[in-house]
């Protein structure tokens, strides 16, 4: 309810009526003046009530009269009386219903109470009233007022005092308050006020309105009484202290800041009055020495007193705070002061009030800028504002120099509590370093034994003071341990909070501002104001020293956590300022000091000292005063959470880091993650300390760079605690961080930024160099980071990095360069497989660009690096194989730059690359890679470390070739394009073109490429390589030989095959034939090819099979090359020398290709039956290869597209020949050349050894033989036309040398059957068909051939007699295959038998065919075959084998029935004269064989061979002995004379056991008995002799039976009952058959051929049978019987007898 509402005014009218009434009641009996007034006042009251209707203005208008009673009752001193009257005119005035004259009244009256000292409480409240509610108190009334409330302050009563004391303060602030409404009323019409003369009266106030007026002279009073003079205007004032008007100046200076600065009367007040006041009132402080006598000086010096010099302070930061820019000289008087205080000889409480002064100006930043702009940026100038900061740094530094006055003992830390009285708020919780325990240690900052604690004096940013406020003291307070320095040290990070944020906060509005220009104005260059730079940089330049040297200090003493981490915030935004601003040299030393804060104290790092002695070069001097920069102290009483090795080399054995130490580091890792950007050269610093950091936590590098906790390698010497141990994975995750925020960087600061890694990195490698100390990776590491992260700017870091990556690569310490390796690779598959832009595909330079240093790794010599890289090209084979492109050839030069000292596990890794490339990327590389792929599958197909690889790269080789037949089309026409390119660039630059196999076109040179490589590998020192790169070069030939054109064909033949063959017979024939031994004892060499010679041989064989091949599959393609003929010359030279190699592998090998290459076939297995069909076709050998030599496992090619290919590539001279009409193969030259050929081989190898050979002297094998004789017919089928007797007779020789070659005893058993078989070896029975051949050719050939026939007879005649007398081969001693023994080498003679037998055969059949041919007749065939026979038939059971003589005989028997017509038709001509001698020794000889027939003969086998013998006889019987008249006589002769030799058993009288057999052959004895009567008897007798011979003949036989029957009489009658010998009895019984036979002959005879003395005998034999009779044996008597039937015949006289003497 406001006082003015109708409800108020009327409740004012009651309650002045109330108090009226009350006032006459009391003043009823004691004062009746009182009472009347009083009840007159009732009435006026009720007057203006009723008259007006604005009650209180009329009441206001009256309010003297209204007021008067009370007046009166305040009069009477009456304490009730009083009260009552003092509270109705506090009413009065609270409603605002007291006029000027009547409040004039009122404070005369208080007046009066106050000079009775009555109701002094309610006195002051009245004014207070009076003075609140309105304003109409003024002037010199209210200077009474004021007066009173100050004579009231010093009264006896405290109560009254203090209040009176706030009562004048309150009344002061009111006087203010209503000049400043007053001069909100008169803002609007303010006119300009005439300027103040500097000389004017004080009391010149006229131009102040009354408010104004009023305050004026109540300040300027103020002054007066504090510099104790007397005042103008406050009259009546008794006393008065300085403290409390320096209060009241105080307060009203602080309160009302705008009525100095608007009025110039009351600045003019401040300059001239206050301030001087102040200077003066310092002046005992600013003499006074603490601790100097006073008799030093001639008059004793004023002590400071506490109160006035705290109010003194106050009021100076007050004036400095809101008059700055009035009082600026005065400022710097009073700043200088301030400083001044601080200084260590004033007394304790002095520095502590005037620390606590500076720390309110140092919240002040734009206060701080002032001073800065003011004084220091001004010549001849205090550089003030440096001094303030200076001073604080020396403050600090003072601190710990010198002890406390009241503290002198040397204080040890206490745990728990500070030892002064005061123990302020101890930080609580875990105390430094985390270490959790019941006890909480003070935060304190300790200093070479000086401890002080640090308490919490002030919130953040706010100058909470203690001393300063500490009004109501009058003594100087004991100011508790620690307090000062708590105070400097928040003023110190106010001051550097204040500043920083300030000026960056400046910063940001003017990078927005030059933003928004730039956006406005894309064309116009931005300039910044210069002023403001330059005040920036002048007050980093003023304060970094002073706060550099303090904070450095405090950090090395700090203990406290929460301290340190407020100190190394100050240390890091000062050095981001300084980035910011370009000011390097604060800049450095920020960071310096941080760095070294990190590290171990007197870590020796280098980069450090020589930053700090930089520094302290430079004298910082405040005011004469240096300002010492500290060194660290080491005995700070810091947890040690970690203990490493060092990485540099000073301090021995192991460091200490404490907790921290860590903190350090985290802000070193702060700072470089949020200010890399203004770091610029001092990264070098950053960087060097985490890395010495980094190594002694032991973290070590992992992949991408990123440092994880590991153990050092050199042992235990890492001792980390679990409180570190925990932080060390958030540290690791930090330091990447801090690279990772690399990529936010200008180009310039990561330049900064690689540089000082760089730097890092070459100091680390200094340091490895020498010694096998664990290197520092920290550089290695963090350049990777650095790299991965800015992959999208790759381009202008990747030199520098790179190039220094790859010096790393080559260092000498192992885990270093490994590192470097690490970094390098990792960085390189990162840039490849990261998305650039435009992407890599279409920016080949950048490609190249970051392939090269691969390729540059190869330079390097170590395994490790060369393991990495090639490791890496897999990984990025792998992942960007696709993309390649124009990074082909690096990469493959990477692969193939192996050697074979790099062992084995480089060329495994580099080999699967290789596989990778073969396998998955030909399609994707330009095909002039291929090339360089060849050549690198080449290079480790040659690589001998490893034989494995150098097999399958032979394989991939062959895949390659698969490739490049099936995208030939491609490949050609890309190829092609190139080479087009190329040689318009030769052209252009006048250059030829040069390429390996330049004249062929580009698709074919990359074959012969090809061809050449595997040539290469055909000459391997290792036998499985050669194998496995012969079988590849020859099925590549053959499969894709198809594409090449035609003269490429020259090369391949000649530069390619023929080379080949060369290099291969150089190498064969040079092989060592030293054994080798089995390699690692568990491989087992195969005895075949344990020389390096037979292993060659193996290749020799495979090459020359390889070349004959292509010749023979492509022989039409060839021959139309000009030089065929003498390319088959060479070819059959190398065959040639291949056959007559002392090794029968190669030699037989090379028959079997000499074979091929004249196209005889042998015979075909299933699979080999493609080429037969094509060649029954019709199509010429050229197209069968592409079936059969699909490669491994290769789907066979269509065969529709064969024609095509084959029109495609070799156009249209390659037509196919019509069949039948092959003239161009049957070139005669090409076969005489081939006839040559074989007949040098032939006579070479079948010649016997001249002189007596040794037990190793090479003899061909019978394969070989074999094979060679096998050559001969299909060789002849093209040479017959012009084969001569000439050649006839060579190969005569050859086919008997061969077939007398004996055998080794060990391969006998392989070849020969067992002795007792008669089977012909496949050697003899090619030598049979070579025979055979000739014999057919020469039959169905012209006349002229028939000449040969005799040769051939005697070949095969000569073969006959190897059944008796087996051939000799040079001077040979052989052994008979059954005494040979198999392990020895020993030659064994084969069995000739069978051989010898079926040309016997073969000599009957062909002379059955021949015989009548001239040439046979002329030659005196039949007699040679007889001569040839008589051996056999003359040894008969002495031949080798029984079969022989039979043979023999039945050929005779077969031969003689065919030629003895012929001779008997010739005999005129006289040829076969000396053929029947011949013939009849040879029955001779065989019929009565000297040789014994086996003791095992049984009786059947001798009846059959006895059947022979009688088929001889009867031959003469029926072919000879009938034509007698045709042959010789004497031949006829010696026939009868064996046929009489035949007839009689035996003519010998001995009995010796010999005889019996011979006796036994009666069937045989009477053929010839027969056949000998038959002739004898003959009436064709036409010779007196013939009739003689048989006359003779039968007379002995005759005559020796007769001599035979007496003999055995004799014996018979002297042998008495023994029974004579068996032959005896034998013998008599064929003379007694012979008898019975000759009778039967005679009797069937005519009469009249008959001799008549035959007669004679034969009678004259019957007494000698009848003697006969009495014998005892009963195979005598039965013959007896049948001899003497015929007898009878006898008995009657012949008749004829005389018929015949009379004729």
């Amino acid at each position: 309810m406001s006082t003015s509402s109708p409800e108020a005014v009327k409740k004012l009218l009651e309650n002045m009526q109330t108090d009226l009434r009350s006032l006459s009641m009391e003043c009823k009996k004691k004062f009746p003046p009182v009472k009347e007034a009083a009840e007159s006042g009732i009435v006026k009251i009720k007057t203006i009530a009723a008259r007006n209707t604005d009650i209180l203005a009329a009441l206001k208008e009256n309010s003297s009269e209204v007021v008067q009673p009370f007046l009166m009752g305040c009069g009477t001193k009456e304490p009730k009386i009083t009260q009552l009257c003092l509270a109705a005119i506090q009413r009065l005035m609270s409603h605002e219903v007291v006029s000027e004259a009547a409040a004039g009244n009122i404070i005369n009256m208080l007046w009066q109470l106050m000079e009775n000292g009555l109701e002094e409480l309610k006195l002051l409240q009245t004014v207070l009233v009076l003075l609140t509610t309105n304003t109409v108190v003024h002037d010199e009334v209210l200077s009474k007022a004021i007066v009173l409330c100050f004579r009231l302050h010093f009264t006896k009563d405290n109560i009254t005092n203090n209040t009176a004391a706030a009562t004048v303060r309150q009344v002061v602030t009111v006087v203010f308050e209503r000049m400043v409404a007053e001069d909100e009323r008169f803002k609007g019409i303010m006119e300009q006020q005439p300027p103040v003369q500097g000389n004017t009266n004080r009391r010149s106030v006229s131009t102040l309105r009354p408010s104004a007026k009023d305050a004026y002279m109540l300040f300027q009073d103020l002054c007066q009484l504090v510099n104790a003079d007397a005042p103008y205007w406050l009259v009546g004032m008794t006393e008065m202290t300085r403290t409390f008007g320096l209060e009241l100046l105080e307060s009203v200076l602080n309160d009302f800041p705008g009525v100095f600065l608007q009025h110039q009367e009351f600045s003019f007040l401040l300059k001239e009055r206050v301030c001087p006041l102040v200077i003066k009132l310092f002046s005992p402080n600013i003499k006074f020495r603490q601790g100097s006598s006073s008799a030093a000086s001639p008059a004793p010096v004023e002590k400071p007193y506490f109160p006035i010099c705290m109010r003194l302070l106050r009021v100076v930061s007050v004036l400095i705070k809101h008059f700055y820019s009035l009082l600026v000289t005065e400022c710097e008087i009073f700043l200088s002061l301030l400083v001044k205080f601080l200084d260590g000889e004033k007394p304790q409480w002095l520095r502590a009030v005037a620390v606590e002064s500076v720390h309110r100006l140092c919240v002040q930043p734009h206060l701080l800028r002032s001073f800065c702009q003011s004084y220091d940026m001004k010549q001849h100038s205090t550089k003030v504002f440096r001094d303030i900061v200076n001073a604080l740094g020396s403050f600090i530094q003072s601190l710990f120099i010198v002890p406390n006055a009241g503290n002198t003992a040397a204080v040890s830390a206490p745990v728990g509590g500070s030892g002064s009285g005061t123990q302020g708020t101890a930080q609580g919780g875990p105390g430094a370093g985390g270490v959790s325990g019941t006890l909480t240690t003070q935060a304190a900052f300790e200093y070479r034994g000086t401890w002080i604690p640090l308490m919490t004096v002030s919130v953040q940013g706010s100058a909470k003071a203690t001393y300063l406020e500490m009004l109501d003291k009058v003594e100087p307070p004991s100011i508790p341990e620690g307090y000062a320095m708590s105070v400097a040290f928040s003023a110190l990070l106010d001051l550097v909070r204040g500043i920083t944020s300030m000026i960056e906060r400046e910063l940001a509005l003017e990078e927005e501002a030059a933003a928004q220009f730039r956006e406005a104005h894309p064309d116009q260059e931005w300039k910044p104001q210069a002023g403001a730079h330059l005040v920036w940089e002048e007050m980093v330049s003023a304060c970094w020293c002073g706060l550099l040297a303090a904070l450095s200090l405090l950090l090395d003493a700090s203990t406290d956590e929460t301290a340190t981490e407020n100190i190394l915030k100050a240390e890091l935004t000062m050095a981001s300022l300084c980035g910011r601003l370009g000011l390097v040299t604060p800049r450095d030393a920020f960071i310096t000091a941080i760095c070294k804060a990190s590290l171990p104290p007197h870590y020796a790092l280098t980069v450090l000292s020589s930053n700090a002695a930089n520094l302290s070069s430079k004298a910082y001097s405040i005011q004469g005063q240096s300002v010492q920069i500290i060194s660290p102290s080491s005995e700070s009483h810091q947890q040690v959470v970690a203990v490493g090795q060092p990485l540099s080399a000073q301090p021995q054995g192991t460091v200490v880091l404490t907790a921290k130490n860590i903190q350090c580091m985290r802000t070193l890792l702060n700072l470089a993650h949020c200010h890399g950007a203004v770091l610029g050269t001092s990264w070098q610093l950053v960087l060097a300390t985490l890395q010495h950091l980094v190594w002694i936590l032991g973290l070590k590098p992992s992949v991408g760079g990123a440092l994880k906790p590991g153990r050092a390698v050199e042992g235990p010497s890492t001792v980390l605690t679990t409180a570190v141990m925990t932080d060390l994975p958030v540290i690791s995750n930090i330091l990447s961080r801090l690279f990772e925020s690399s990529q936010y960087l200008d180009d310039v600061s990561l330049h900064h930024l690689i540089n000082a890694l760089c730097s890092l990195s070459l100091e680390a490698m200094e340091m490895a160099y020498g010694n096998n100390k664990e290197p520092s990776l920290f550089a290695v590491a963090k350049l990777l980071e650095t790299g991965l992260v800015n992959m999208d700017r790759i381009e202008i870091l990747w030199r520098p990095l790179t190039g220094h990556l790859l010096e790393v690569c080559q260092h000498p310490n192992s885990r270093m360069r490994e590192w470097g390796a690490e970094a390098l690779t990792a960085l390189i598959k990162a840039g490849l497989a990261y998305k650039h832009d435009p992407p890599l595909a279409q920016n080949q330079r950048l490609q190249l660009l970051l392939l090269n240093p691969l390729k540059e790794l190869s330079n390097v010599l170590h395994a490790d690096i060369r393991q990495k890289q090639l490791e890496s090209v897999l990984q990025i084979l792998q992942s960007q194989g696709d993309c390649l492109g124009p990074g082909w050839p690096l990469v493959l030069g990477v692969i193939g730059a192996i050697r074979n000292d790099q062992g084995e596990s480089l060329i495994r890794t580099a080999f699967q690359c290789l596989q990778l490339v073969v396998t998955d990327f030909l399609p994707t590389m330009p095909c002039t890679c291929l090339q360089i792929v060849v050549d690198v599958a080449g290079s480790f197909g040659l690589q001998n470390q490893e034989l494995n690889i150098s097999l399958t790269s032979i394989g991939l080789l062959w895949n390659i070739s698969d490739y490049f037949f099936q995208r030939g089309e491609a490949i050609t026409q890309e190829l092609g394009r190139e080479e087009e390119a190329l040689q318009k660039q030769a052209r252009e630059n006048g250059e030829t073109l040069n390429r390996p196999f330049h004249p062929a076109p580009p698709f074919d040179c990359l074959w012969l490429c090809l061809y050449a490589k595997l040539g290469e590998l055909c000459v391997d020192p290792r036998p499985a390589v050669r194998k496995s790169a012969g079988q590849t070069l020859f099925s590549t030939i053959a499969a894709h030989g198809t594409l090449l054109q035609q003269p490429t064909w020259h090369i391949v033949v000649w530069k390619v095959l023929f080379q080949l063959l060369d290099c291969v017979r150089t190498s064969s024939t040079t092989a060592d034939k030293e054994k080798i031994e089995s390699g690692g004892g568990n491989i087992l060499i195969h005895h075949s090819r344990d020389t390096a010679e037979k292993q060659w041989a193996e290749t020799w064989v495979l090459t020359l099979a390889g070349v004959a091949r292509i010749f023979n599959t492509r022989r039409y393609l060839l021959q139309q090359l000009g030089d065929f003929f003498e390319a088959w010359e060479v070819l059959l030279n190398h065959i040639q020398s291949a056959a007559l190699s002392k090794n029968n592998e190669v030699s037989l090998a090379a028959l079997k290709s000499f074979q091929e290459i004249l196209q005889i076939v042998t015979p075909v297995k299933d699979s080999d039956k493609a080429g037969d069909a094509f060649a029954a076709m019709g199509v010429p050998p050229v197209l069968i290869d592409p079936l059969s030599a699909s490669g491994p496992g290769r789907p066979l090619v269509r065969s529709d597209s064969l024609v095509e290919r084959l029109t495609r590539y070799n156009g249209a001279e390659m037509q196919a020949p019509p069949p039948g009409e092959e003239s161009a193969l049957e070139d005669s030259a090409l076969w005489w050349s081939a006839w040559n050929t074989w007949y040098r081989t032939g006579t070479d190898s079948t010649r016997p050894p001249s002189g007596p050979t040794e037990k190793f002297s090479f003899i061909p094998s019978q394969p070989f033989l074999t094979a060679l004789i096998q050559i001969f017919p299909a060789l002849y089928q093209h040479v017959k036309a012009n084969f001569s007797m000439e050649d006839l007779k060579k190969l005569g020789v050859i086919l008997h040398g061969a077939v007398s070659v004996p055998i080794s005893s060990d391969a006998s058993p392989f070849i020969l059957p067992s002795y007792t078989e008669a089977v012909l070896t496949s050697l003899q029975e090619a030598v049979l068909t070579a025979l055979d051949v000739l014999q057919k050719a020469i039959c169905v050939g012209p006349e002229n051939l028939q000449v040969m026939y005799p040769a051939i007879f005697e070949q095969l005649l000569l073969f006959v007699e190897f059944s008796c007398k087996p051939p000799q081969y040079g001077r040979m001693e052989t052994k008979h295959v059954a005494n040979a023994k198999y392990n020895q080498a020993e030659w064994v003679a084969l069995n000739y038998v069978p051989f010898a037998e079926r040309s016997l055969e073969v000599v009957v059949d062909l002379y059955h065919k021949t015989a009548c041919h001239k040439a046979v007749i002329n030659e005196k065939v039949l007699q040679n075959i007889i001569k040839t026979l008589r051996m056999p038939l003359g040894l008969k059971y002495a031949c080798p084998s029984e079969s022989t003589w039979k043979l023999a005989v039945s050929s005779l028997l077969k031969v003689l029935s065919i030629g003895l017509p012929v001779a008997r038709q010739h005999a005129s001509s006289g040829k076969f004269d000396t053929m029947w001698p011949e013939l009849a020794n040879a029955f001779e000889d065989f019929l009565f064989t000297k040789s014994i027939p086996p003791d095992n003969l049984s009786i059947q086998e001798f009846q059959k061979n006895e059947a022979i013998d009688v088929e001889v006889v009867q031959l003469i019987s029926t072919e000879i002995l009938p034509f007698a008249n045709f042959i010789p006589k004497d031949f006829v002769g010696q026939i009868m004379a064996m046929l009489n030799k035949g007839s009689i058993h035996s003519q010998s009288p001995s009995f010796t056991e010999a005889e019996i057999d011979v006796r036994m052959r009666e069937e045989f004895s009477k053929v010839c008995f027969e056949t000998l009567l038959q002739f004898s008897f003959s009436n064709k007798v036409s010779t007196p002799q013939e009739g003689y011979i048989s006359r003779m003949a039968l007379s002995v036989l005759l005559k020796r039976s007769q001599d035979v029957l007496r003999r055995y009489v004799d014996d018979e009658r002297l042998s008495g009952r023994c029974p004579l010998p068996r032959q005896q009895v034998t013998e008599i019984i064929f003379v007694l058959k012979a008898i019975s036979t000759l009778m039967d002959s005679l009797k069937k005879t005519q009469p009249e051929n008959v001799d008549g003395n035959t007669w004679a005998q034969v009678i004259a034999l019957y007494p000698t049978l009848v003697e006969c009779i009495t014998c005892s044996s009963s195979e005598v008597s039965s013959a007896l019987k049948e001899a003497l039937g015929p007898f009878k015949d006898f008995m009657q006289p012949p008749i004829s007898k005389v018929q015949n003497g009379e004729s």
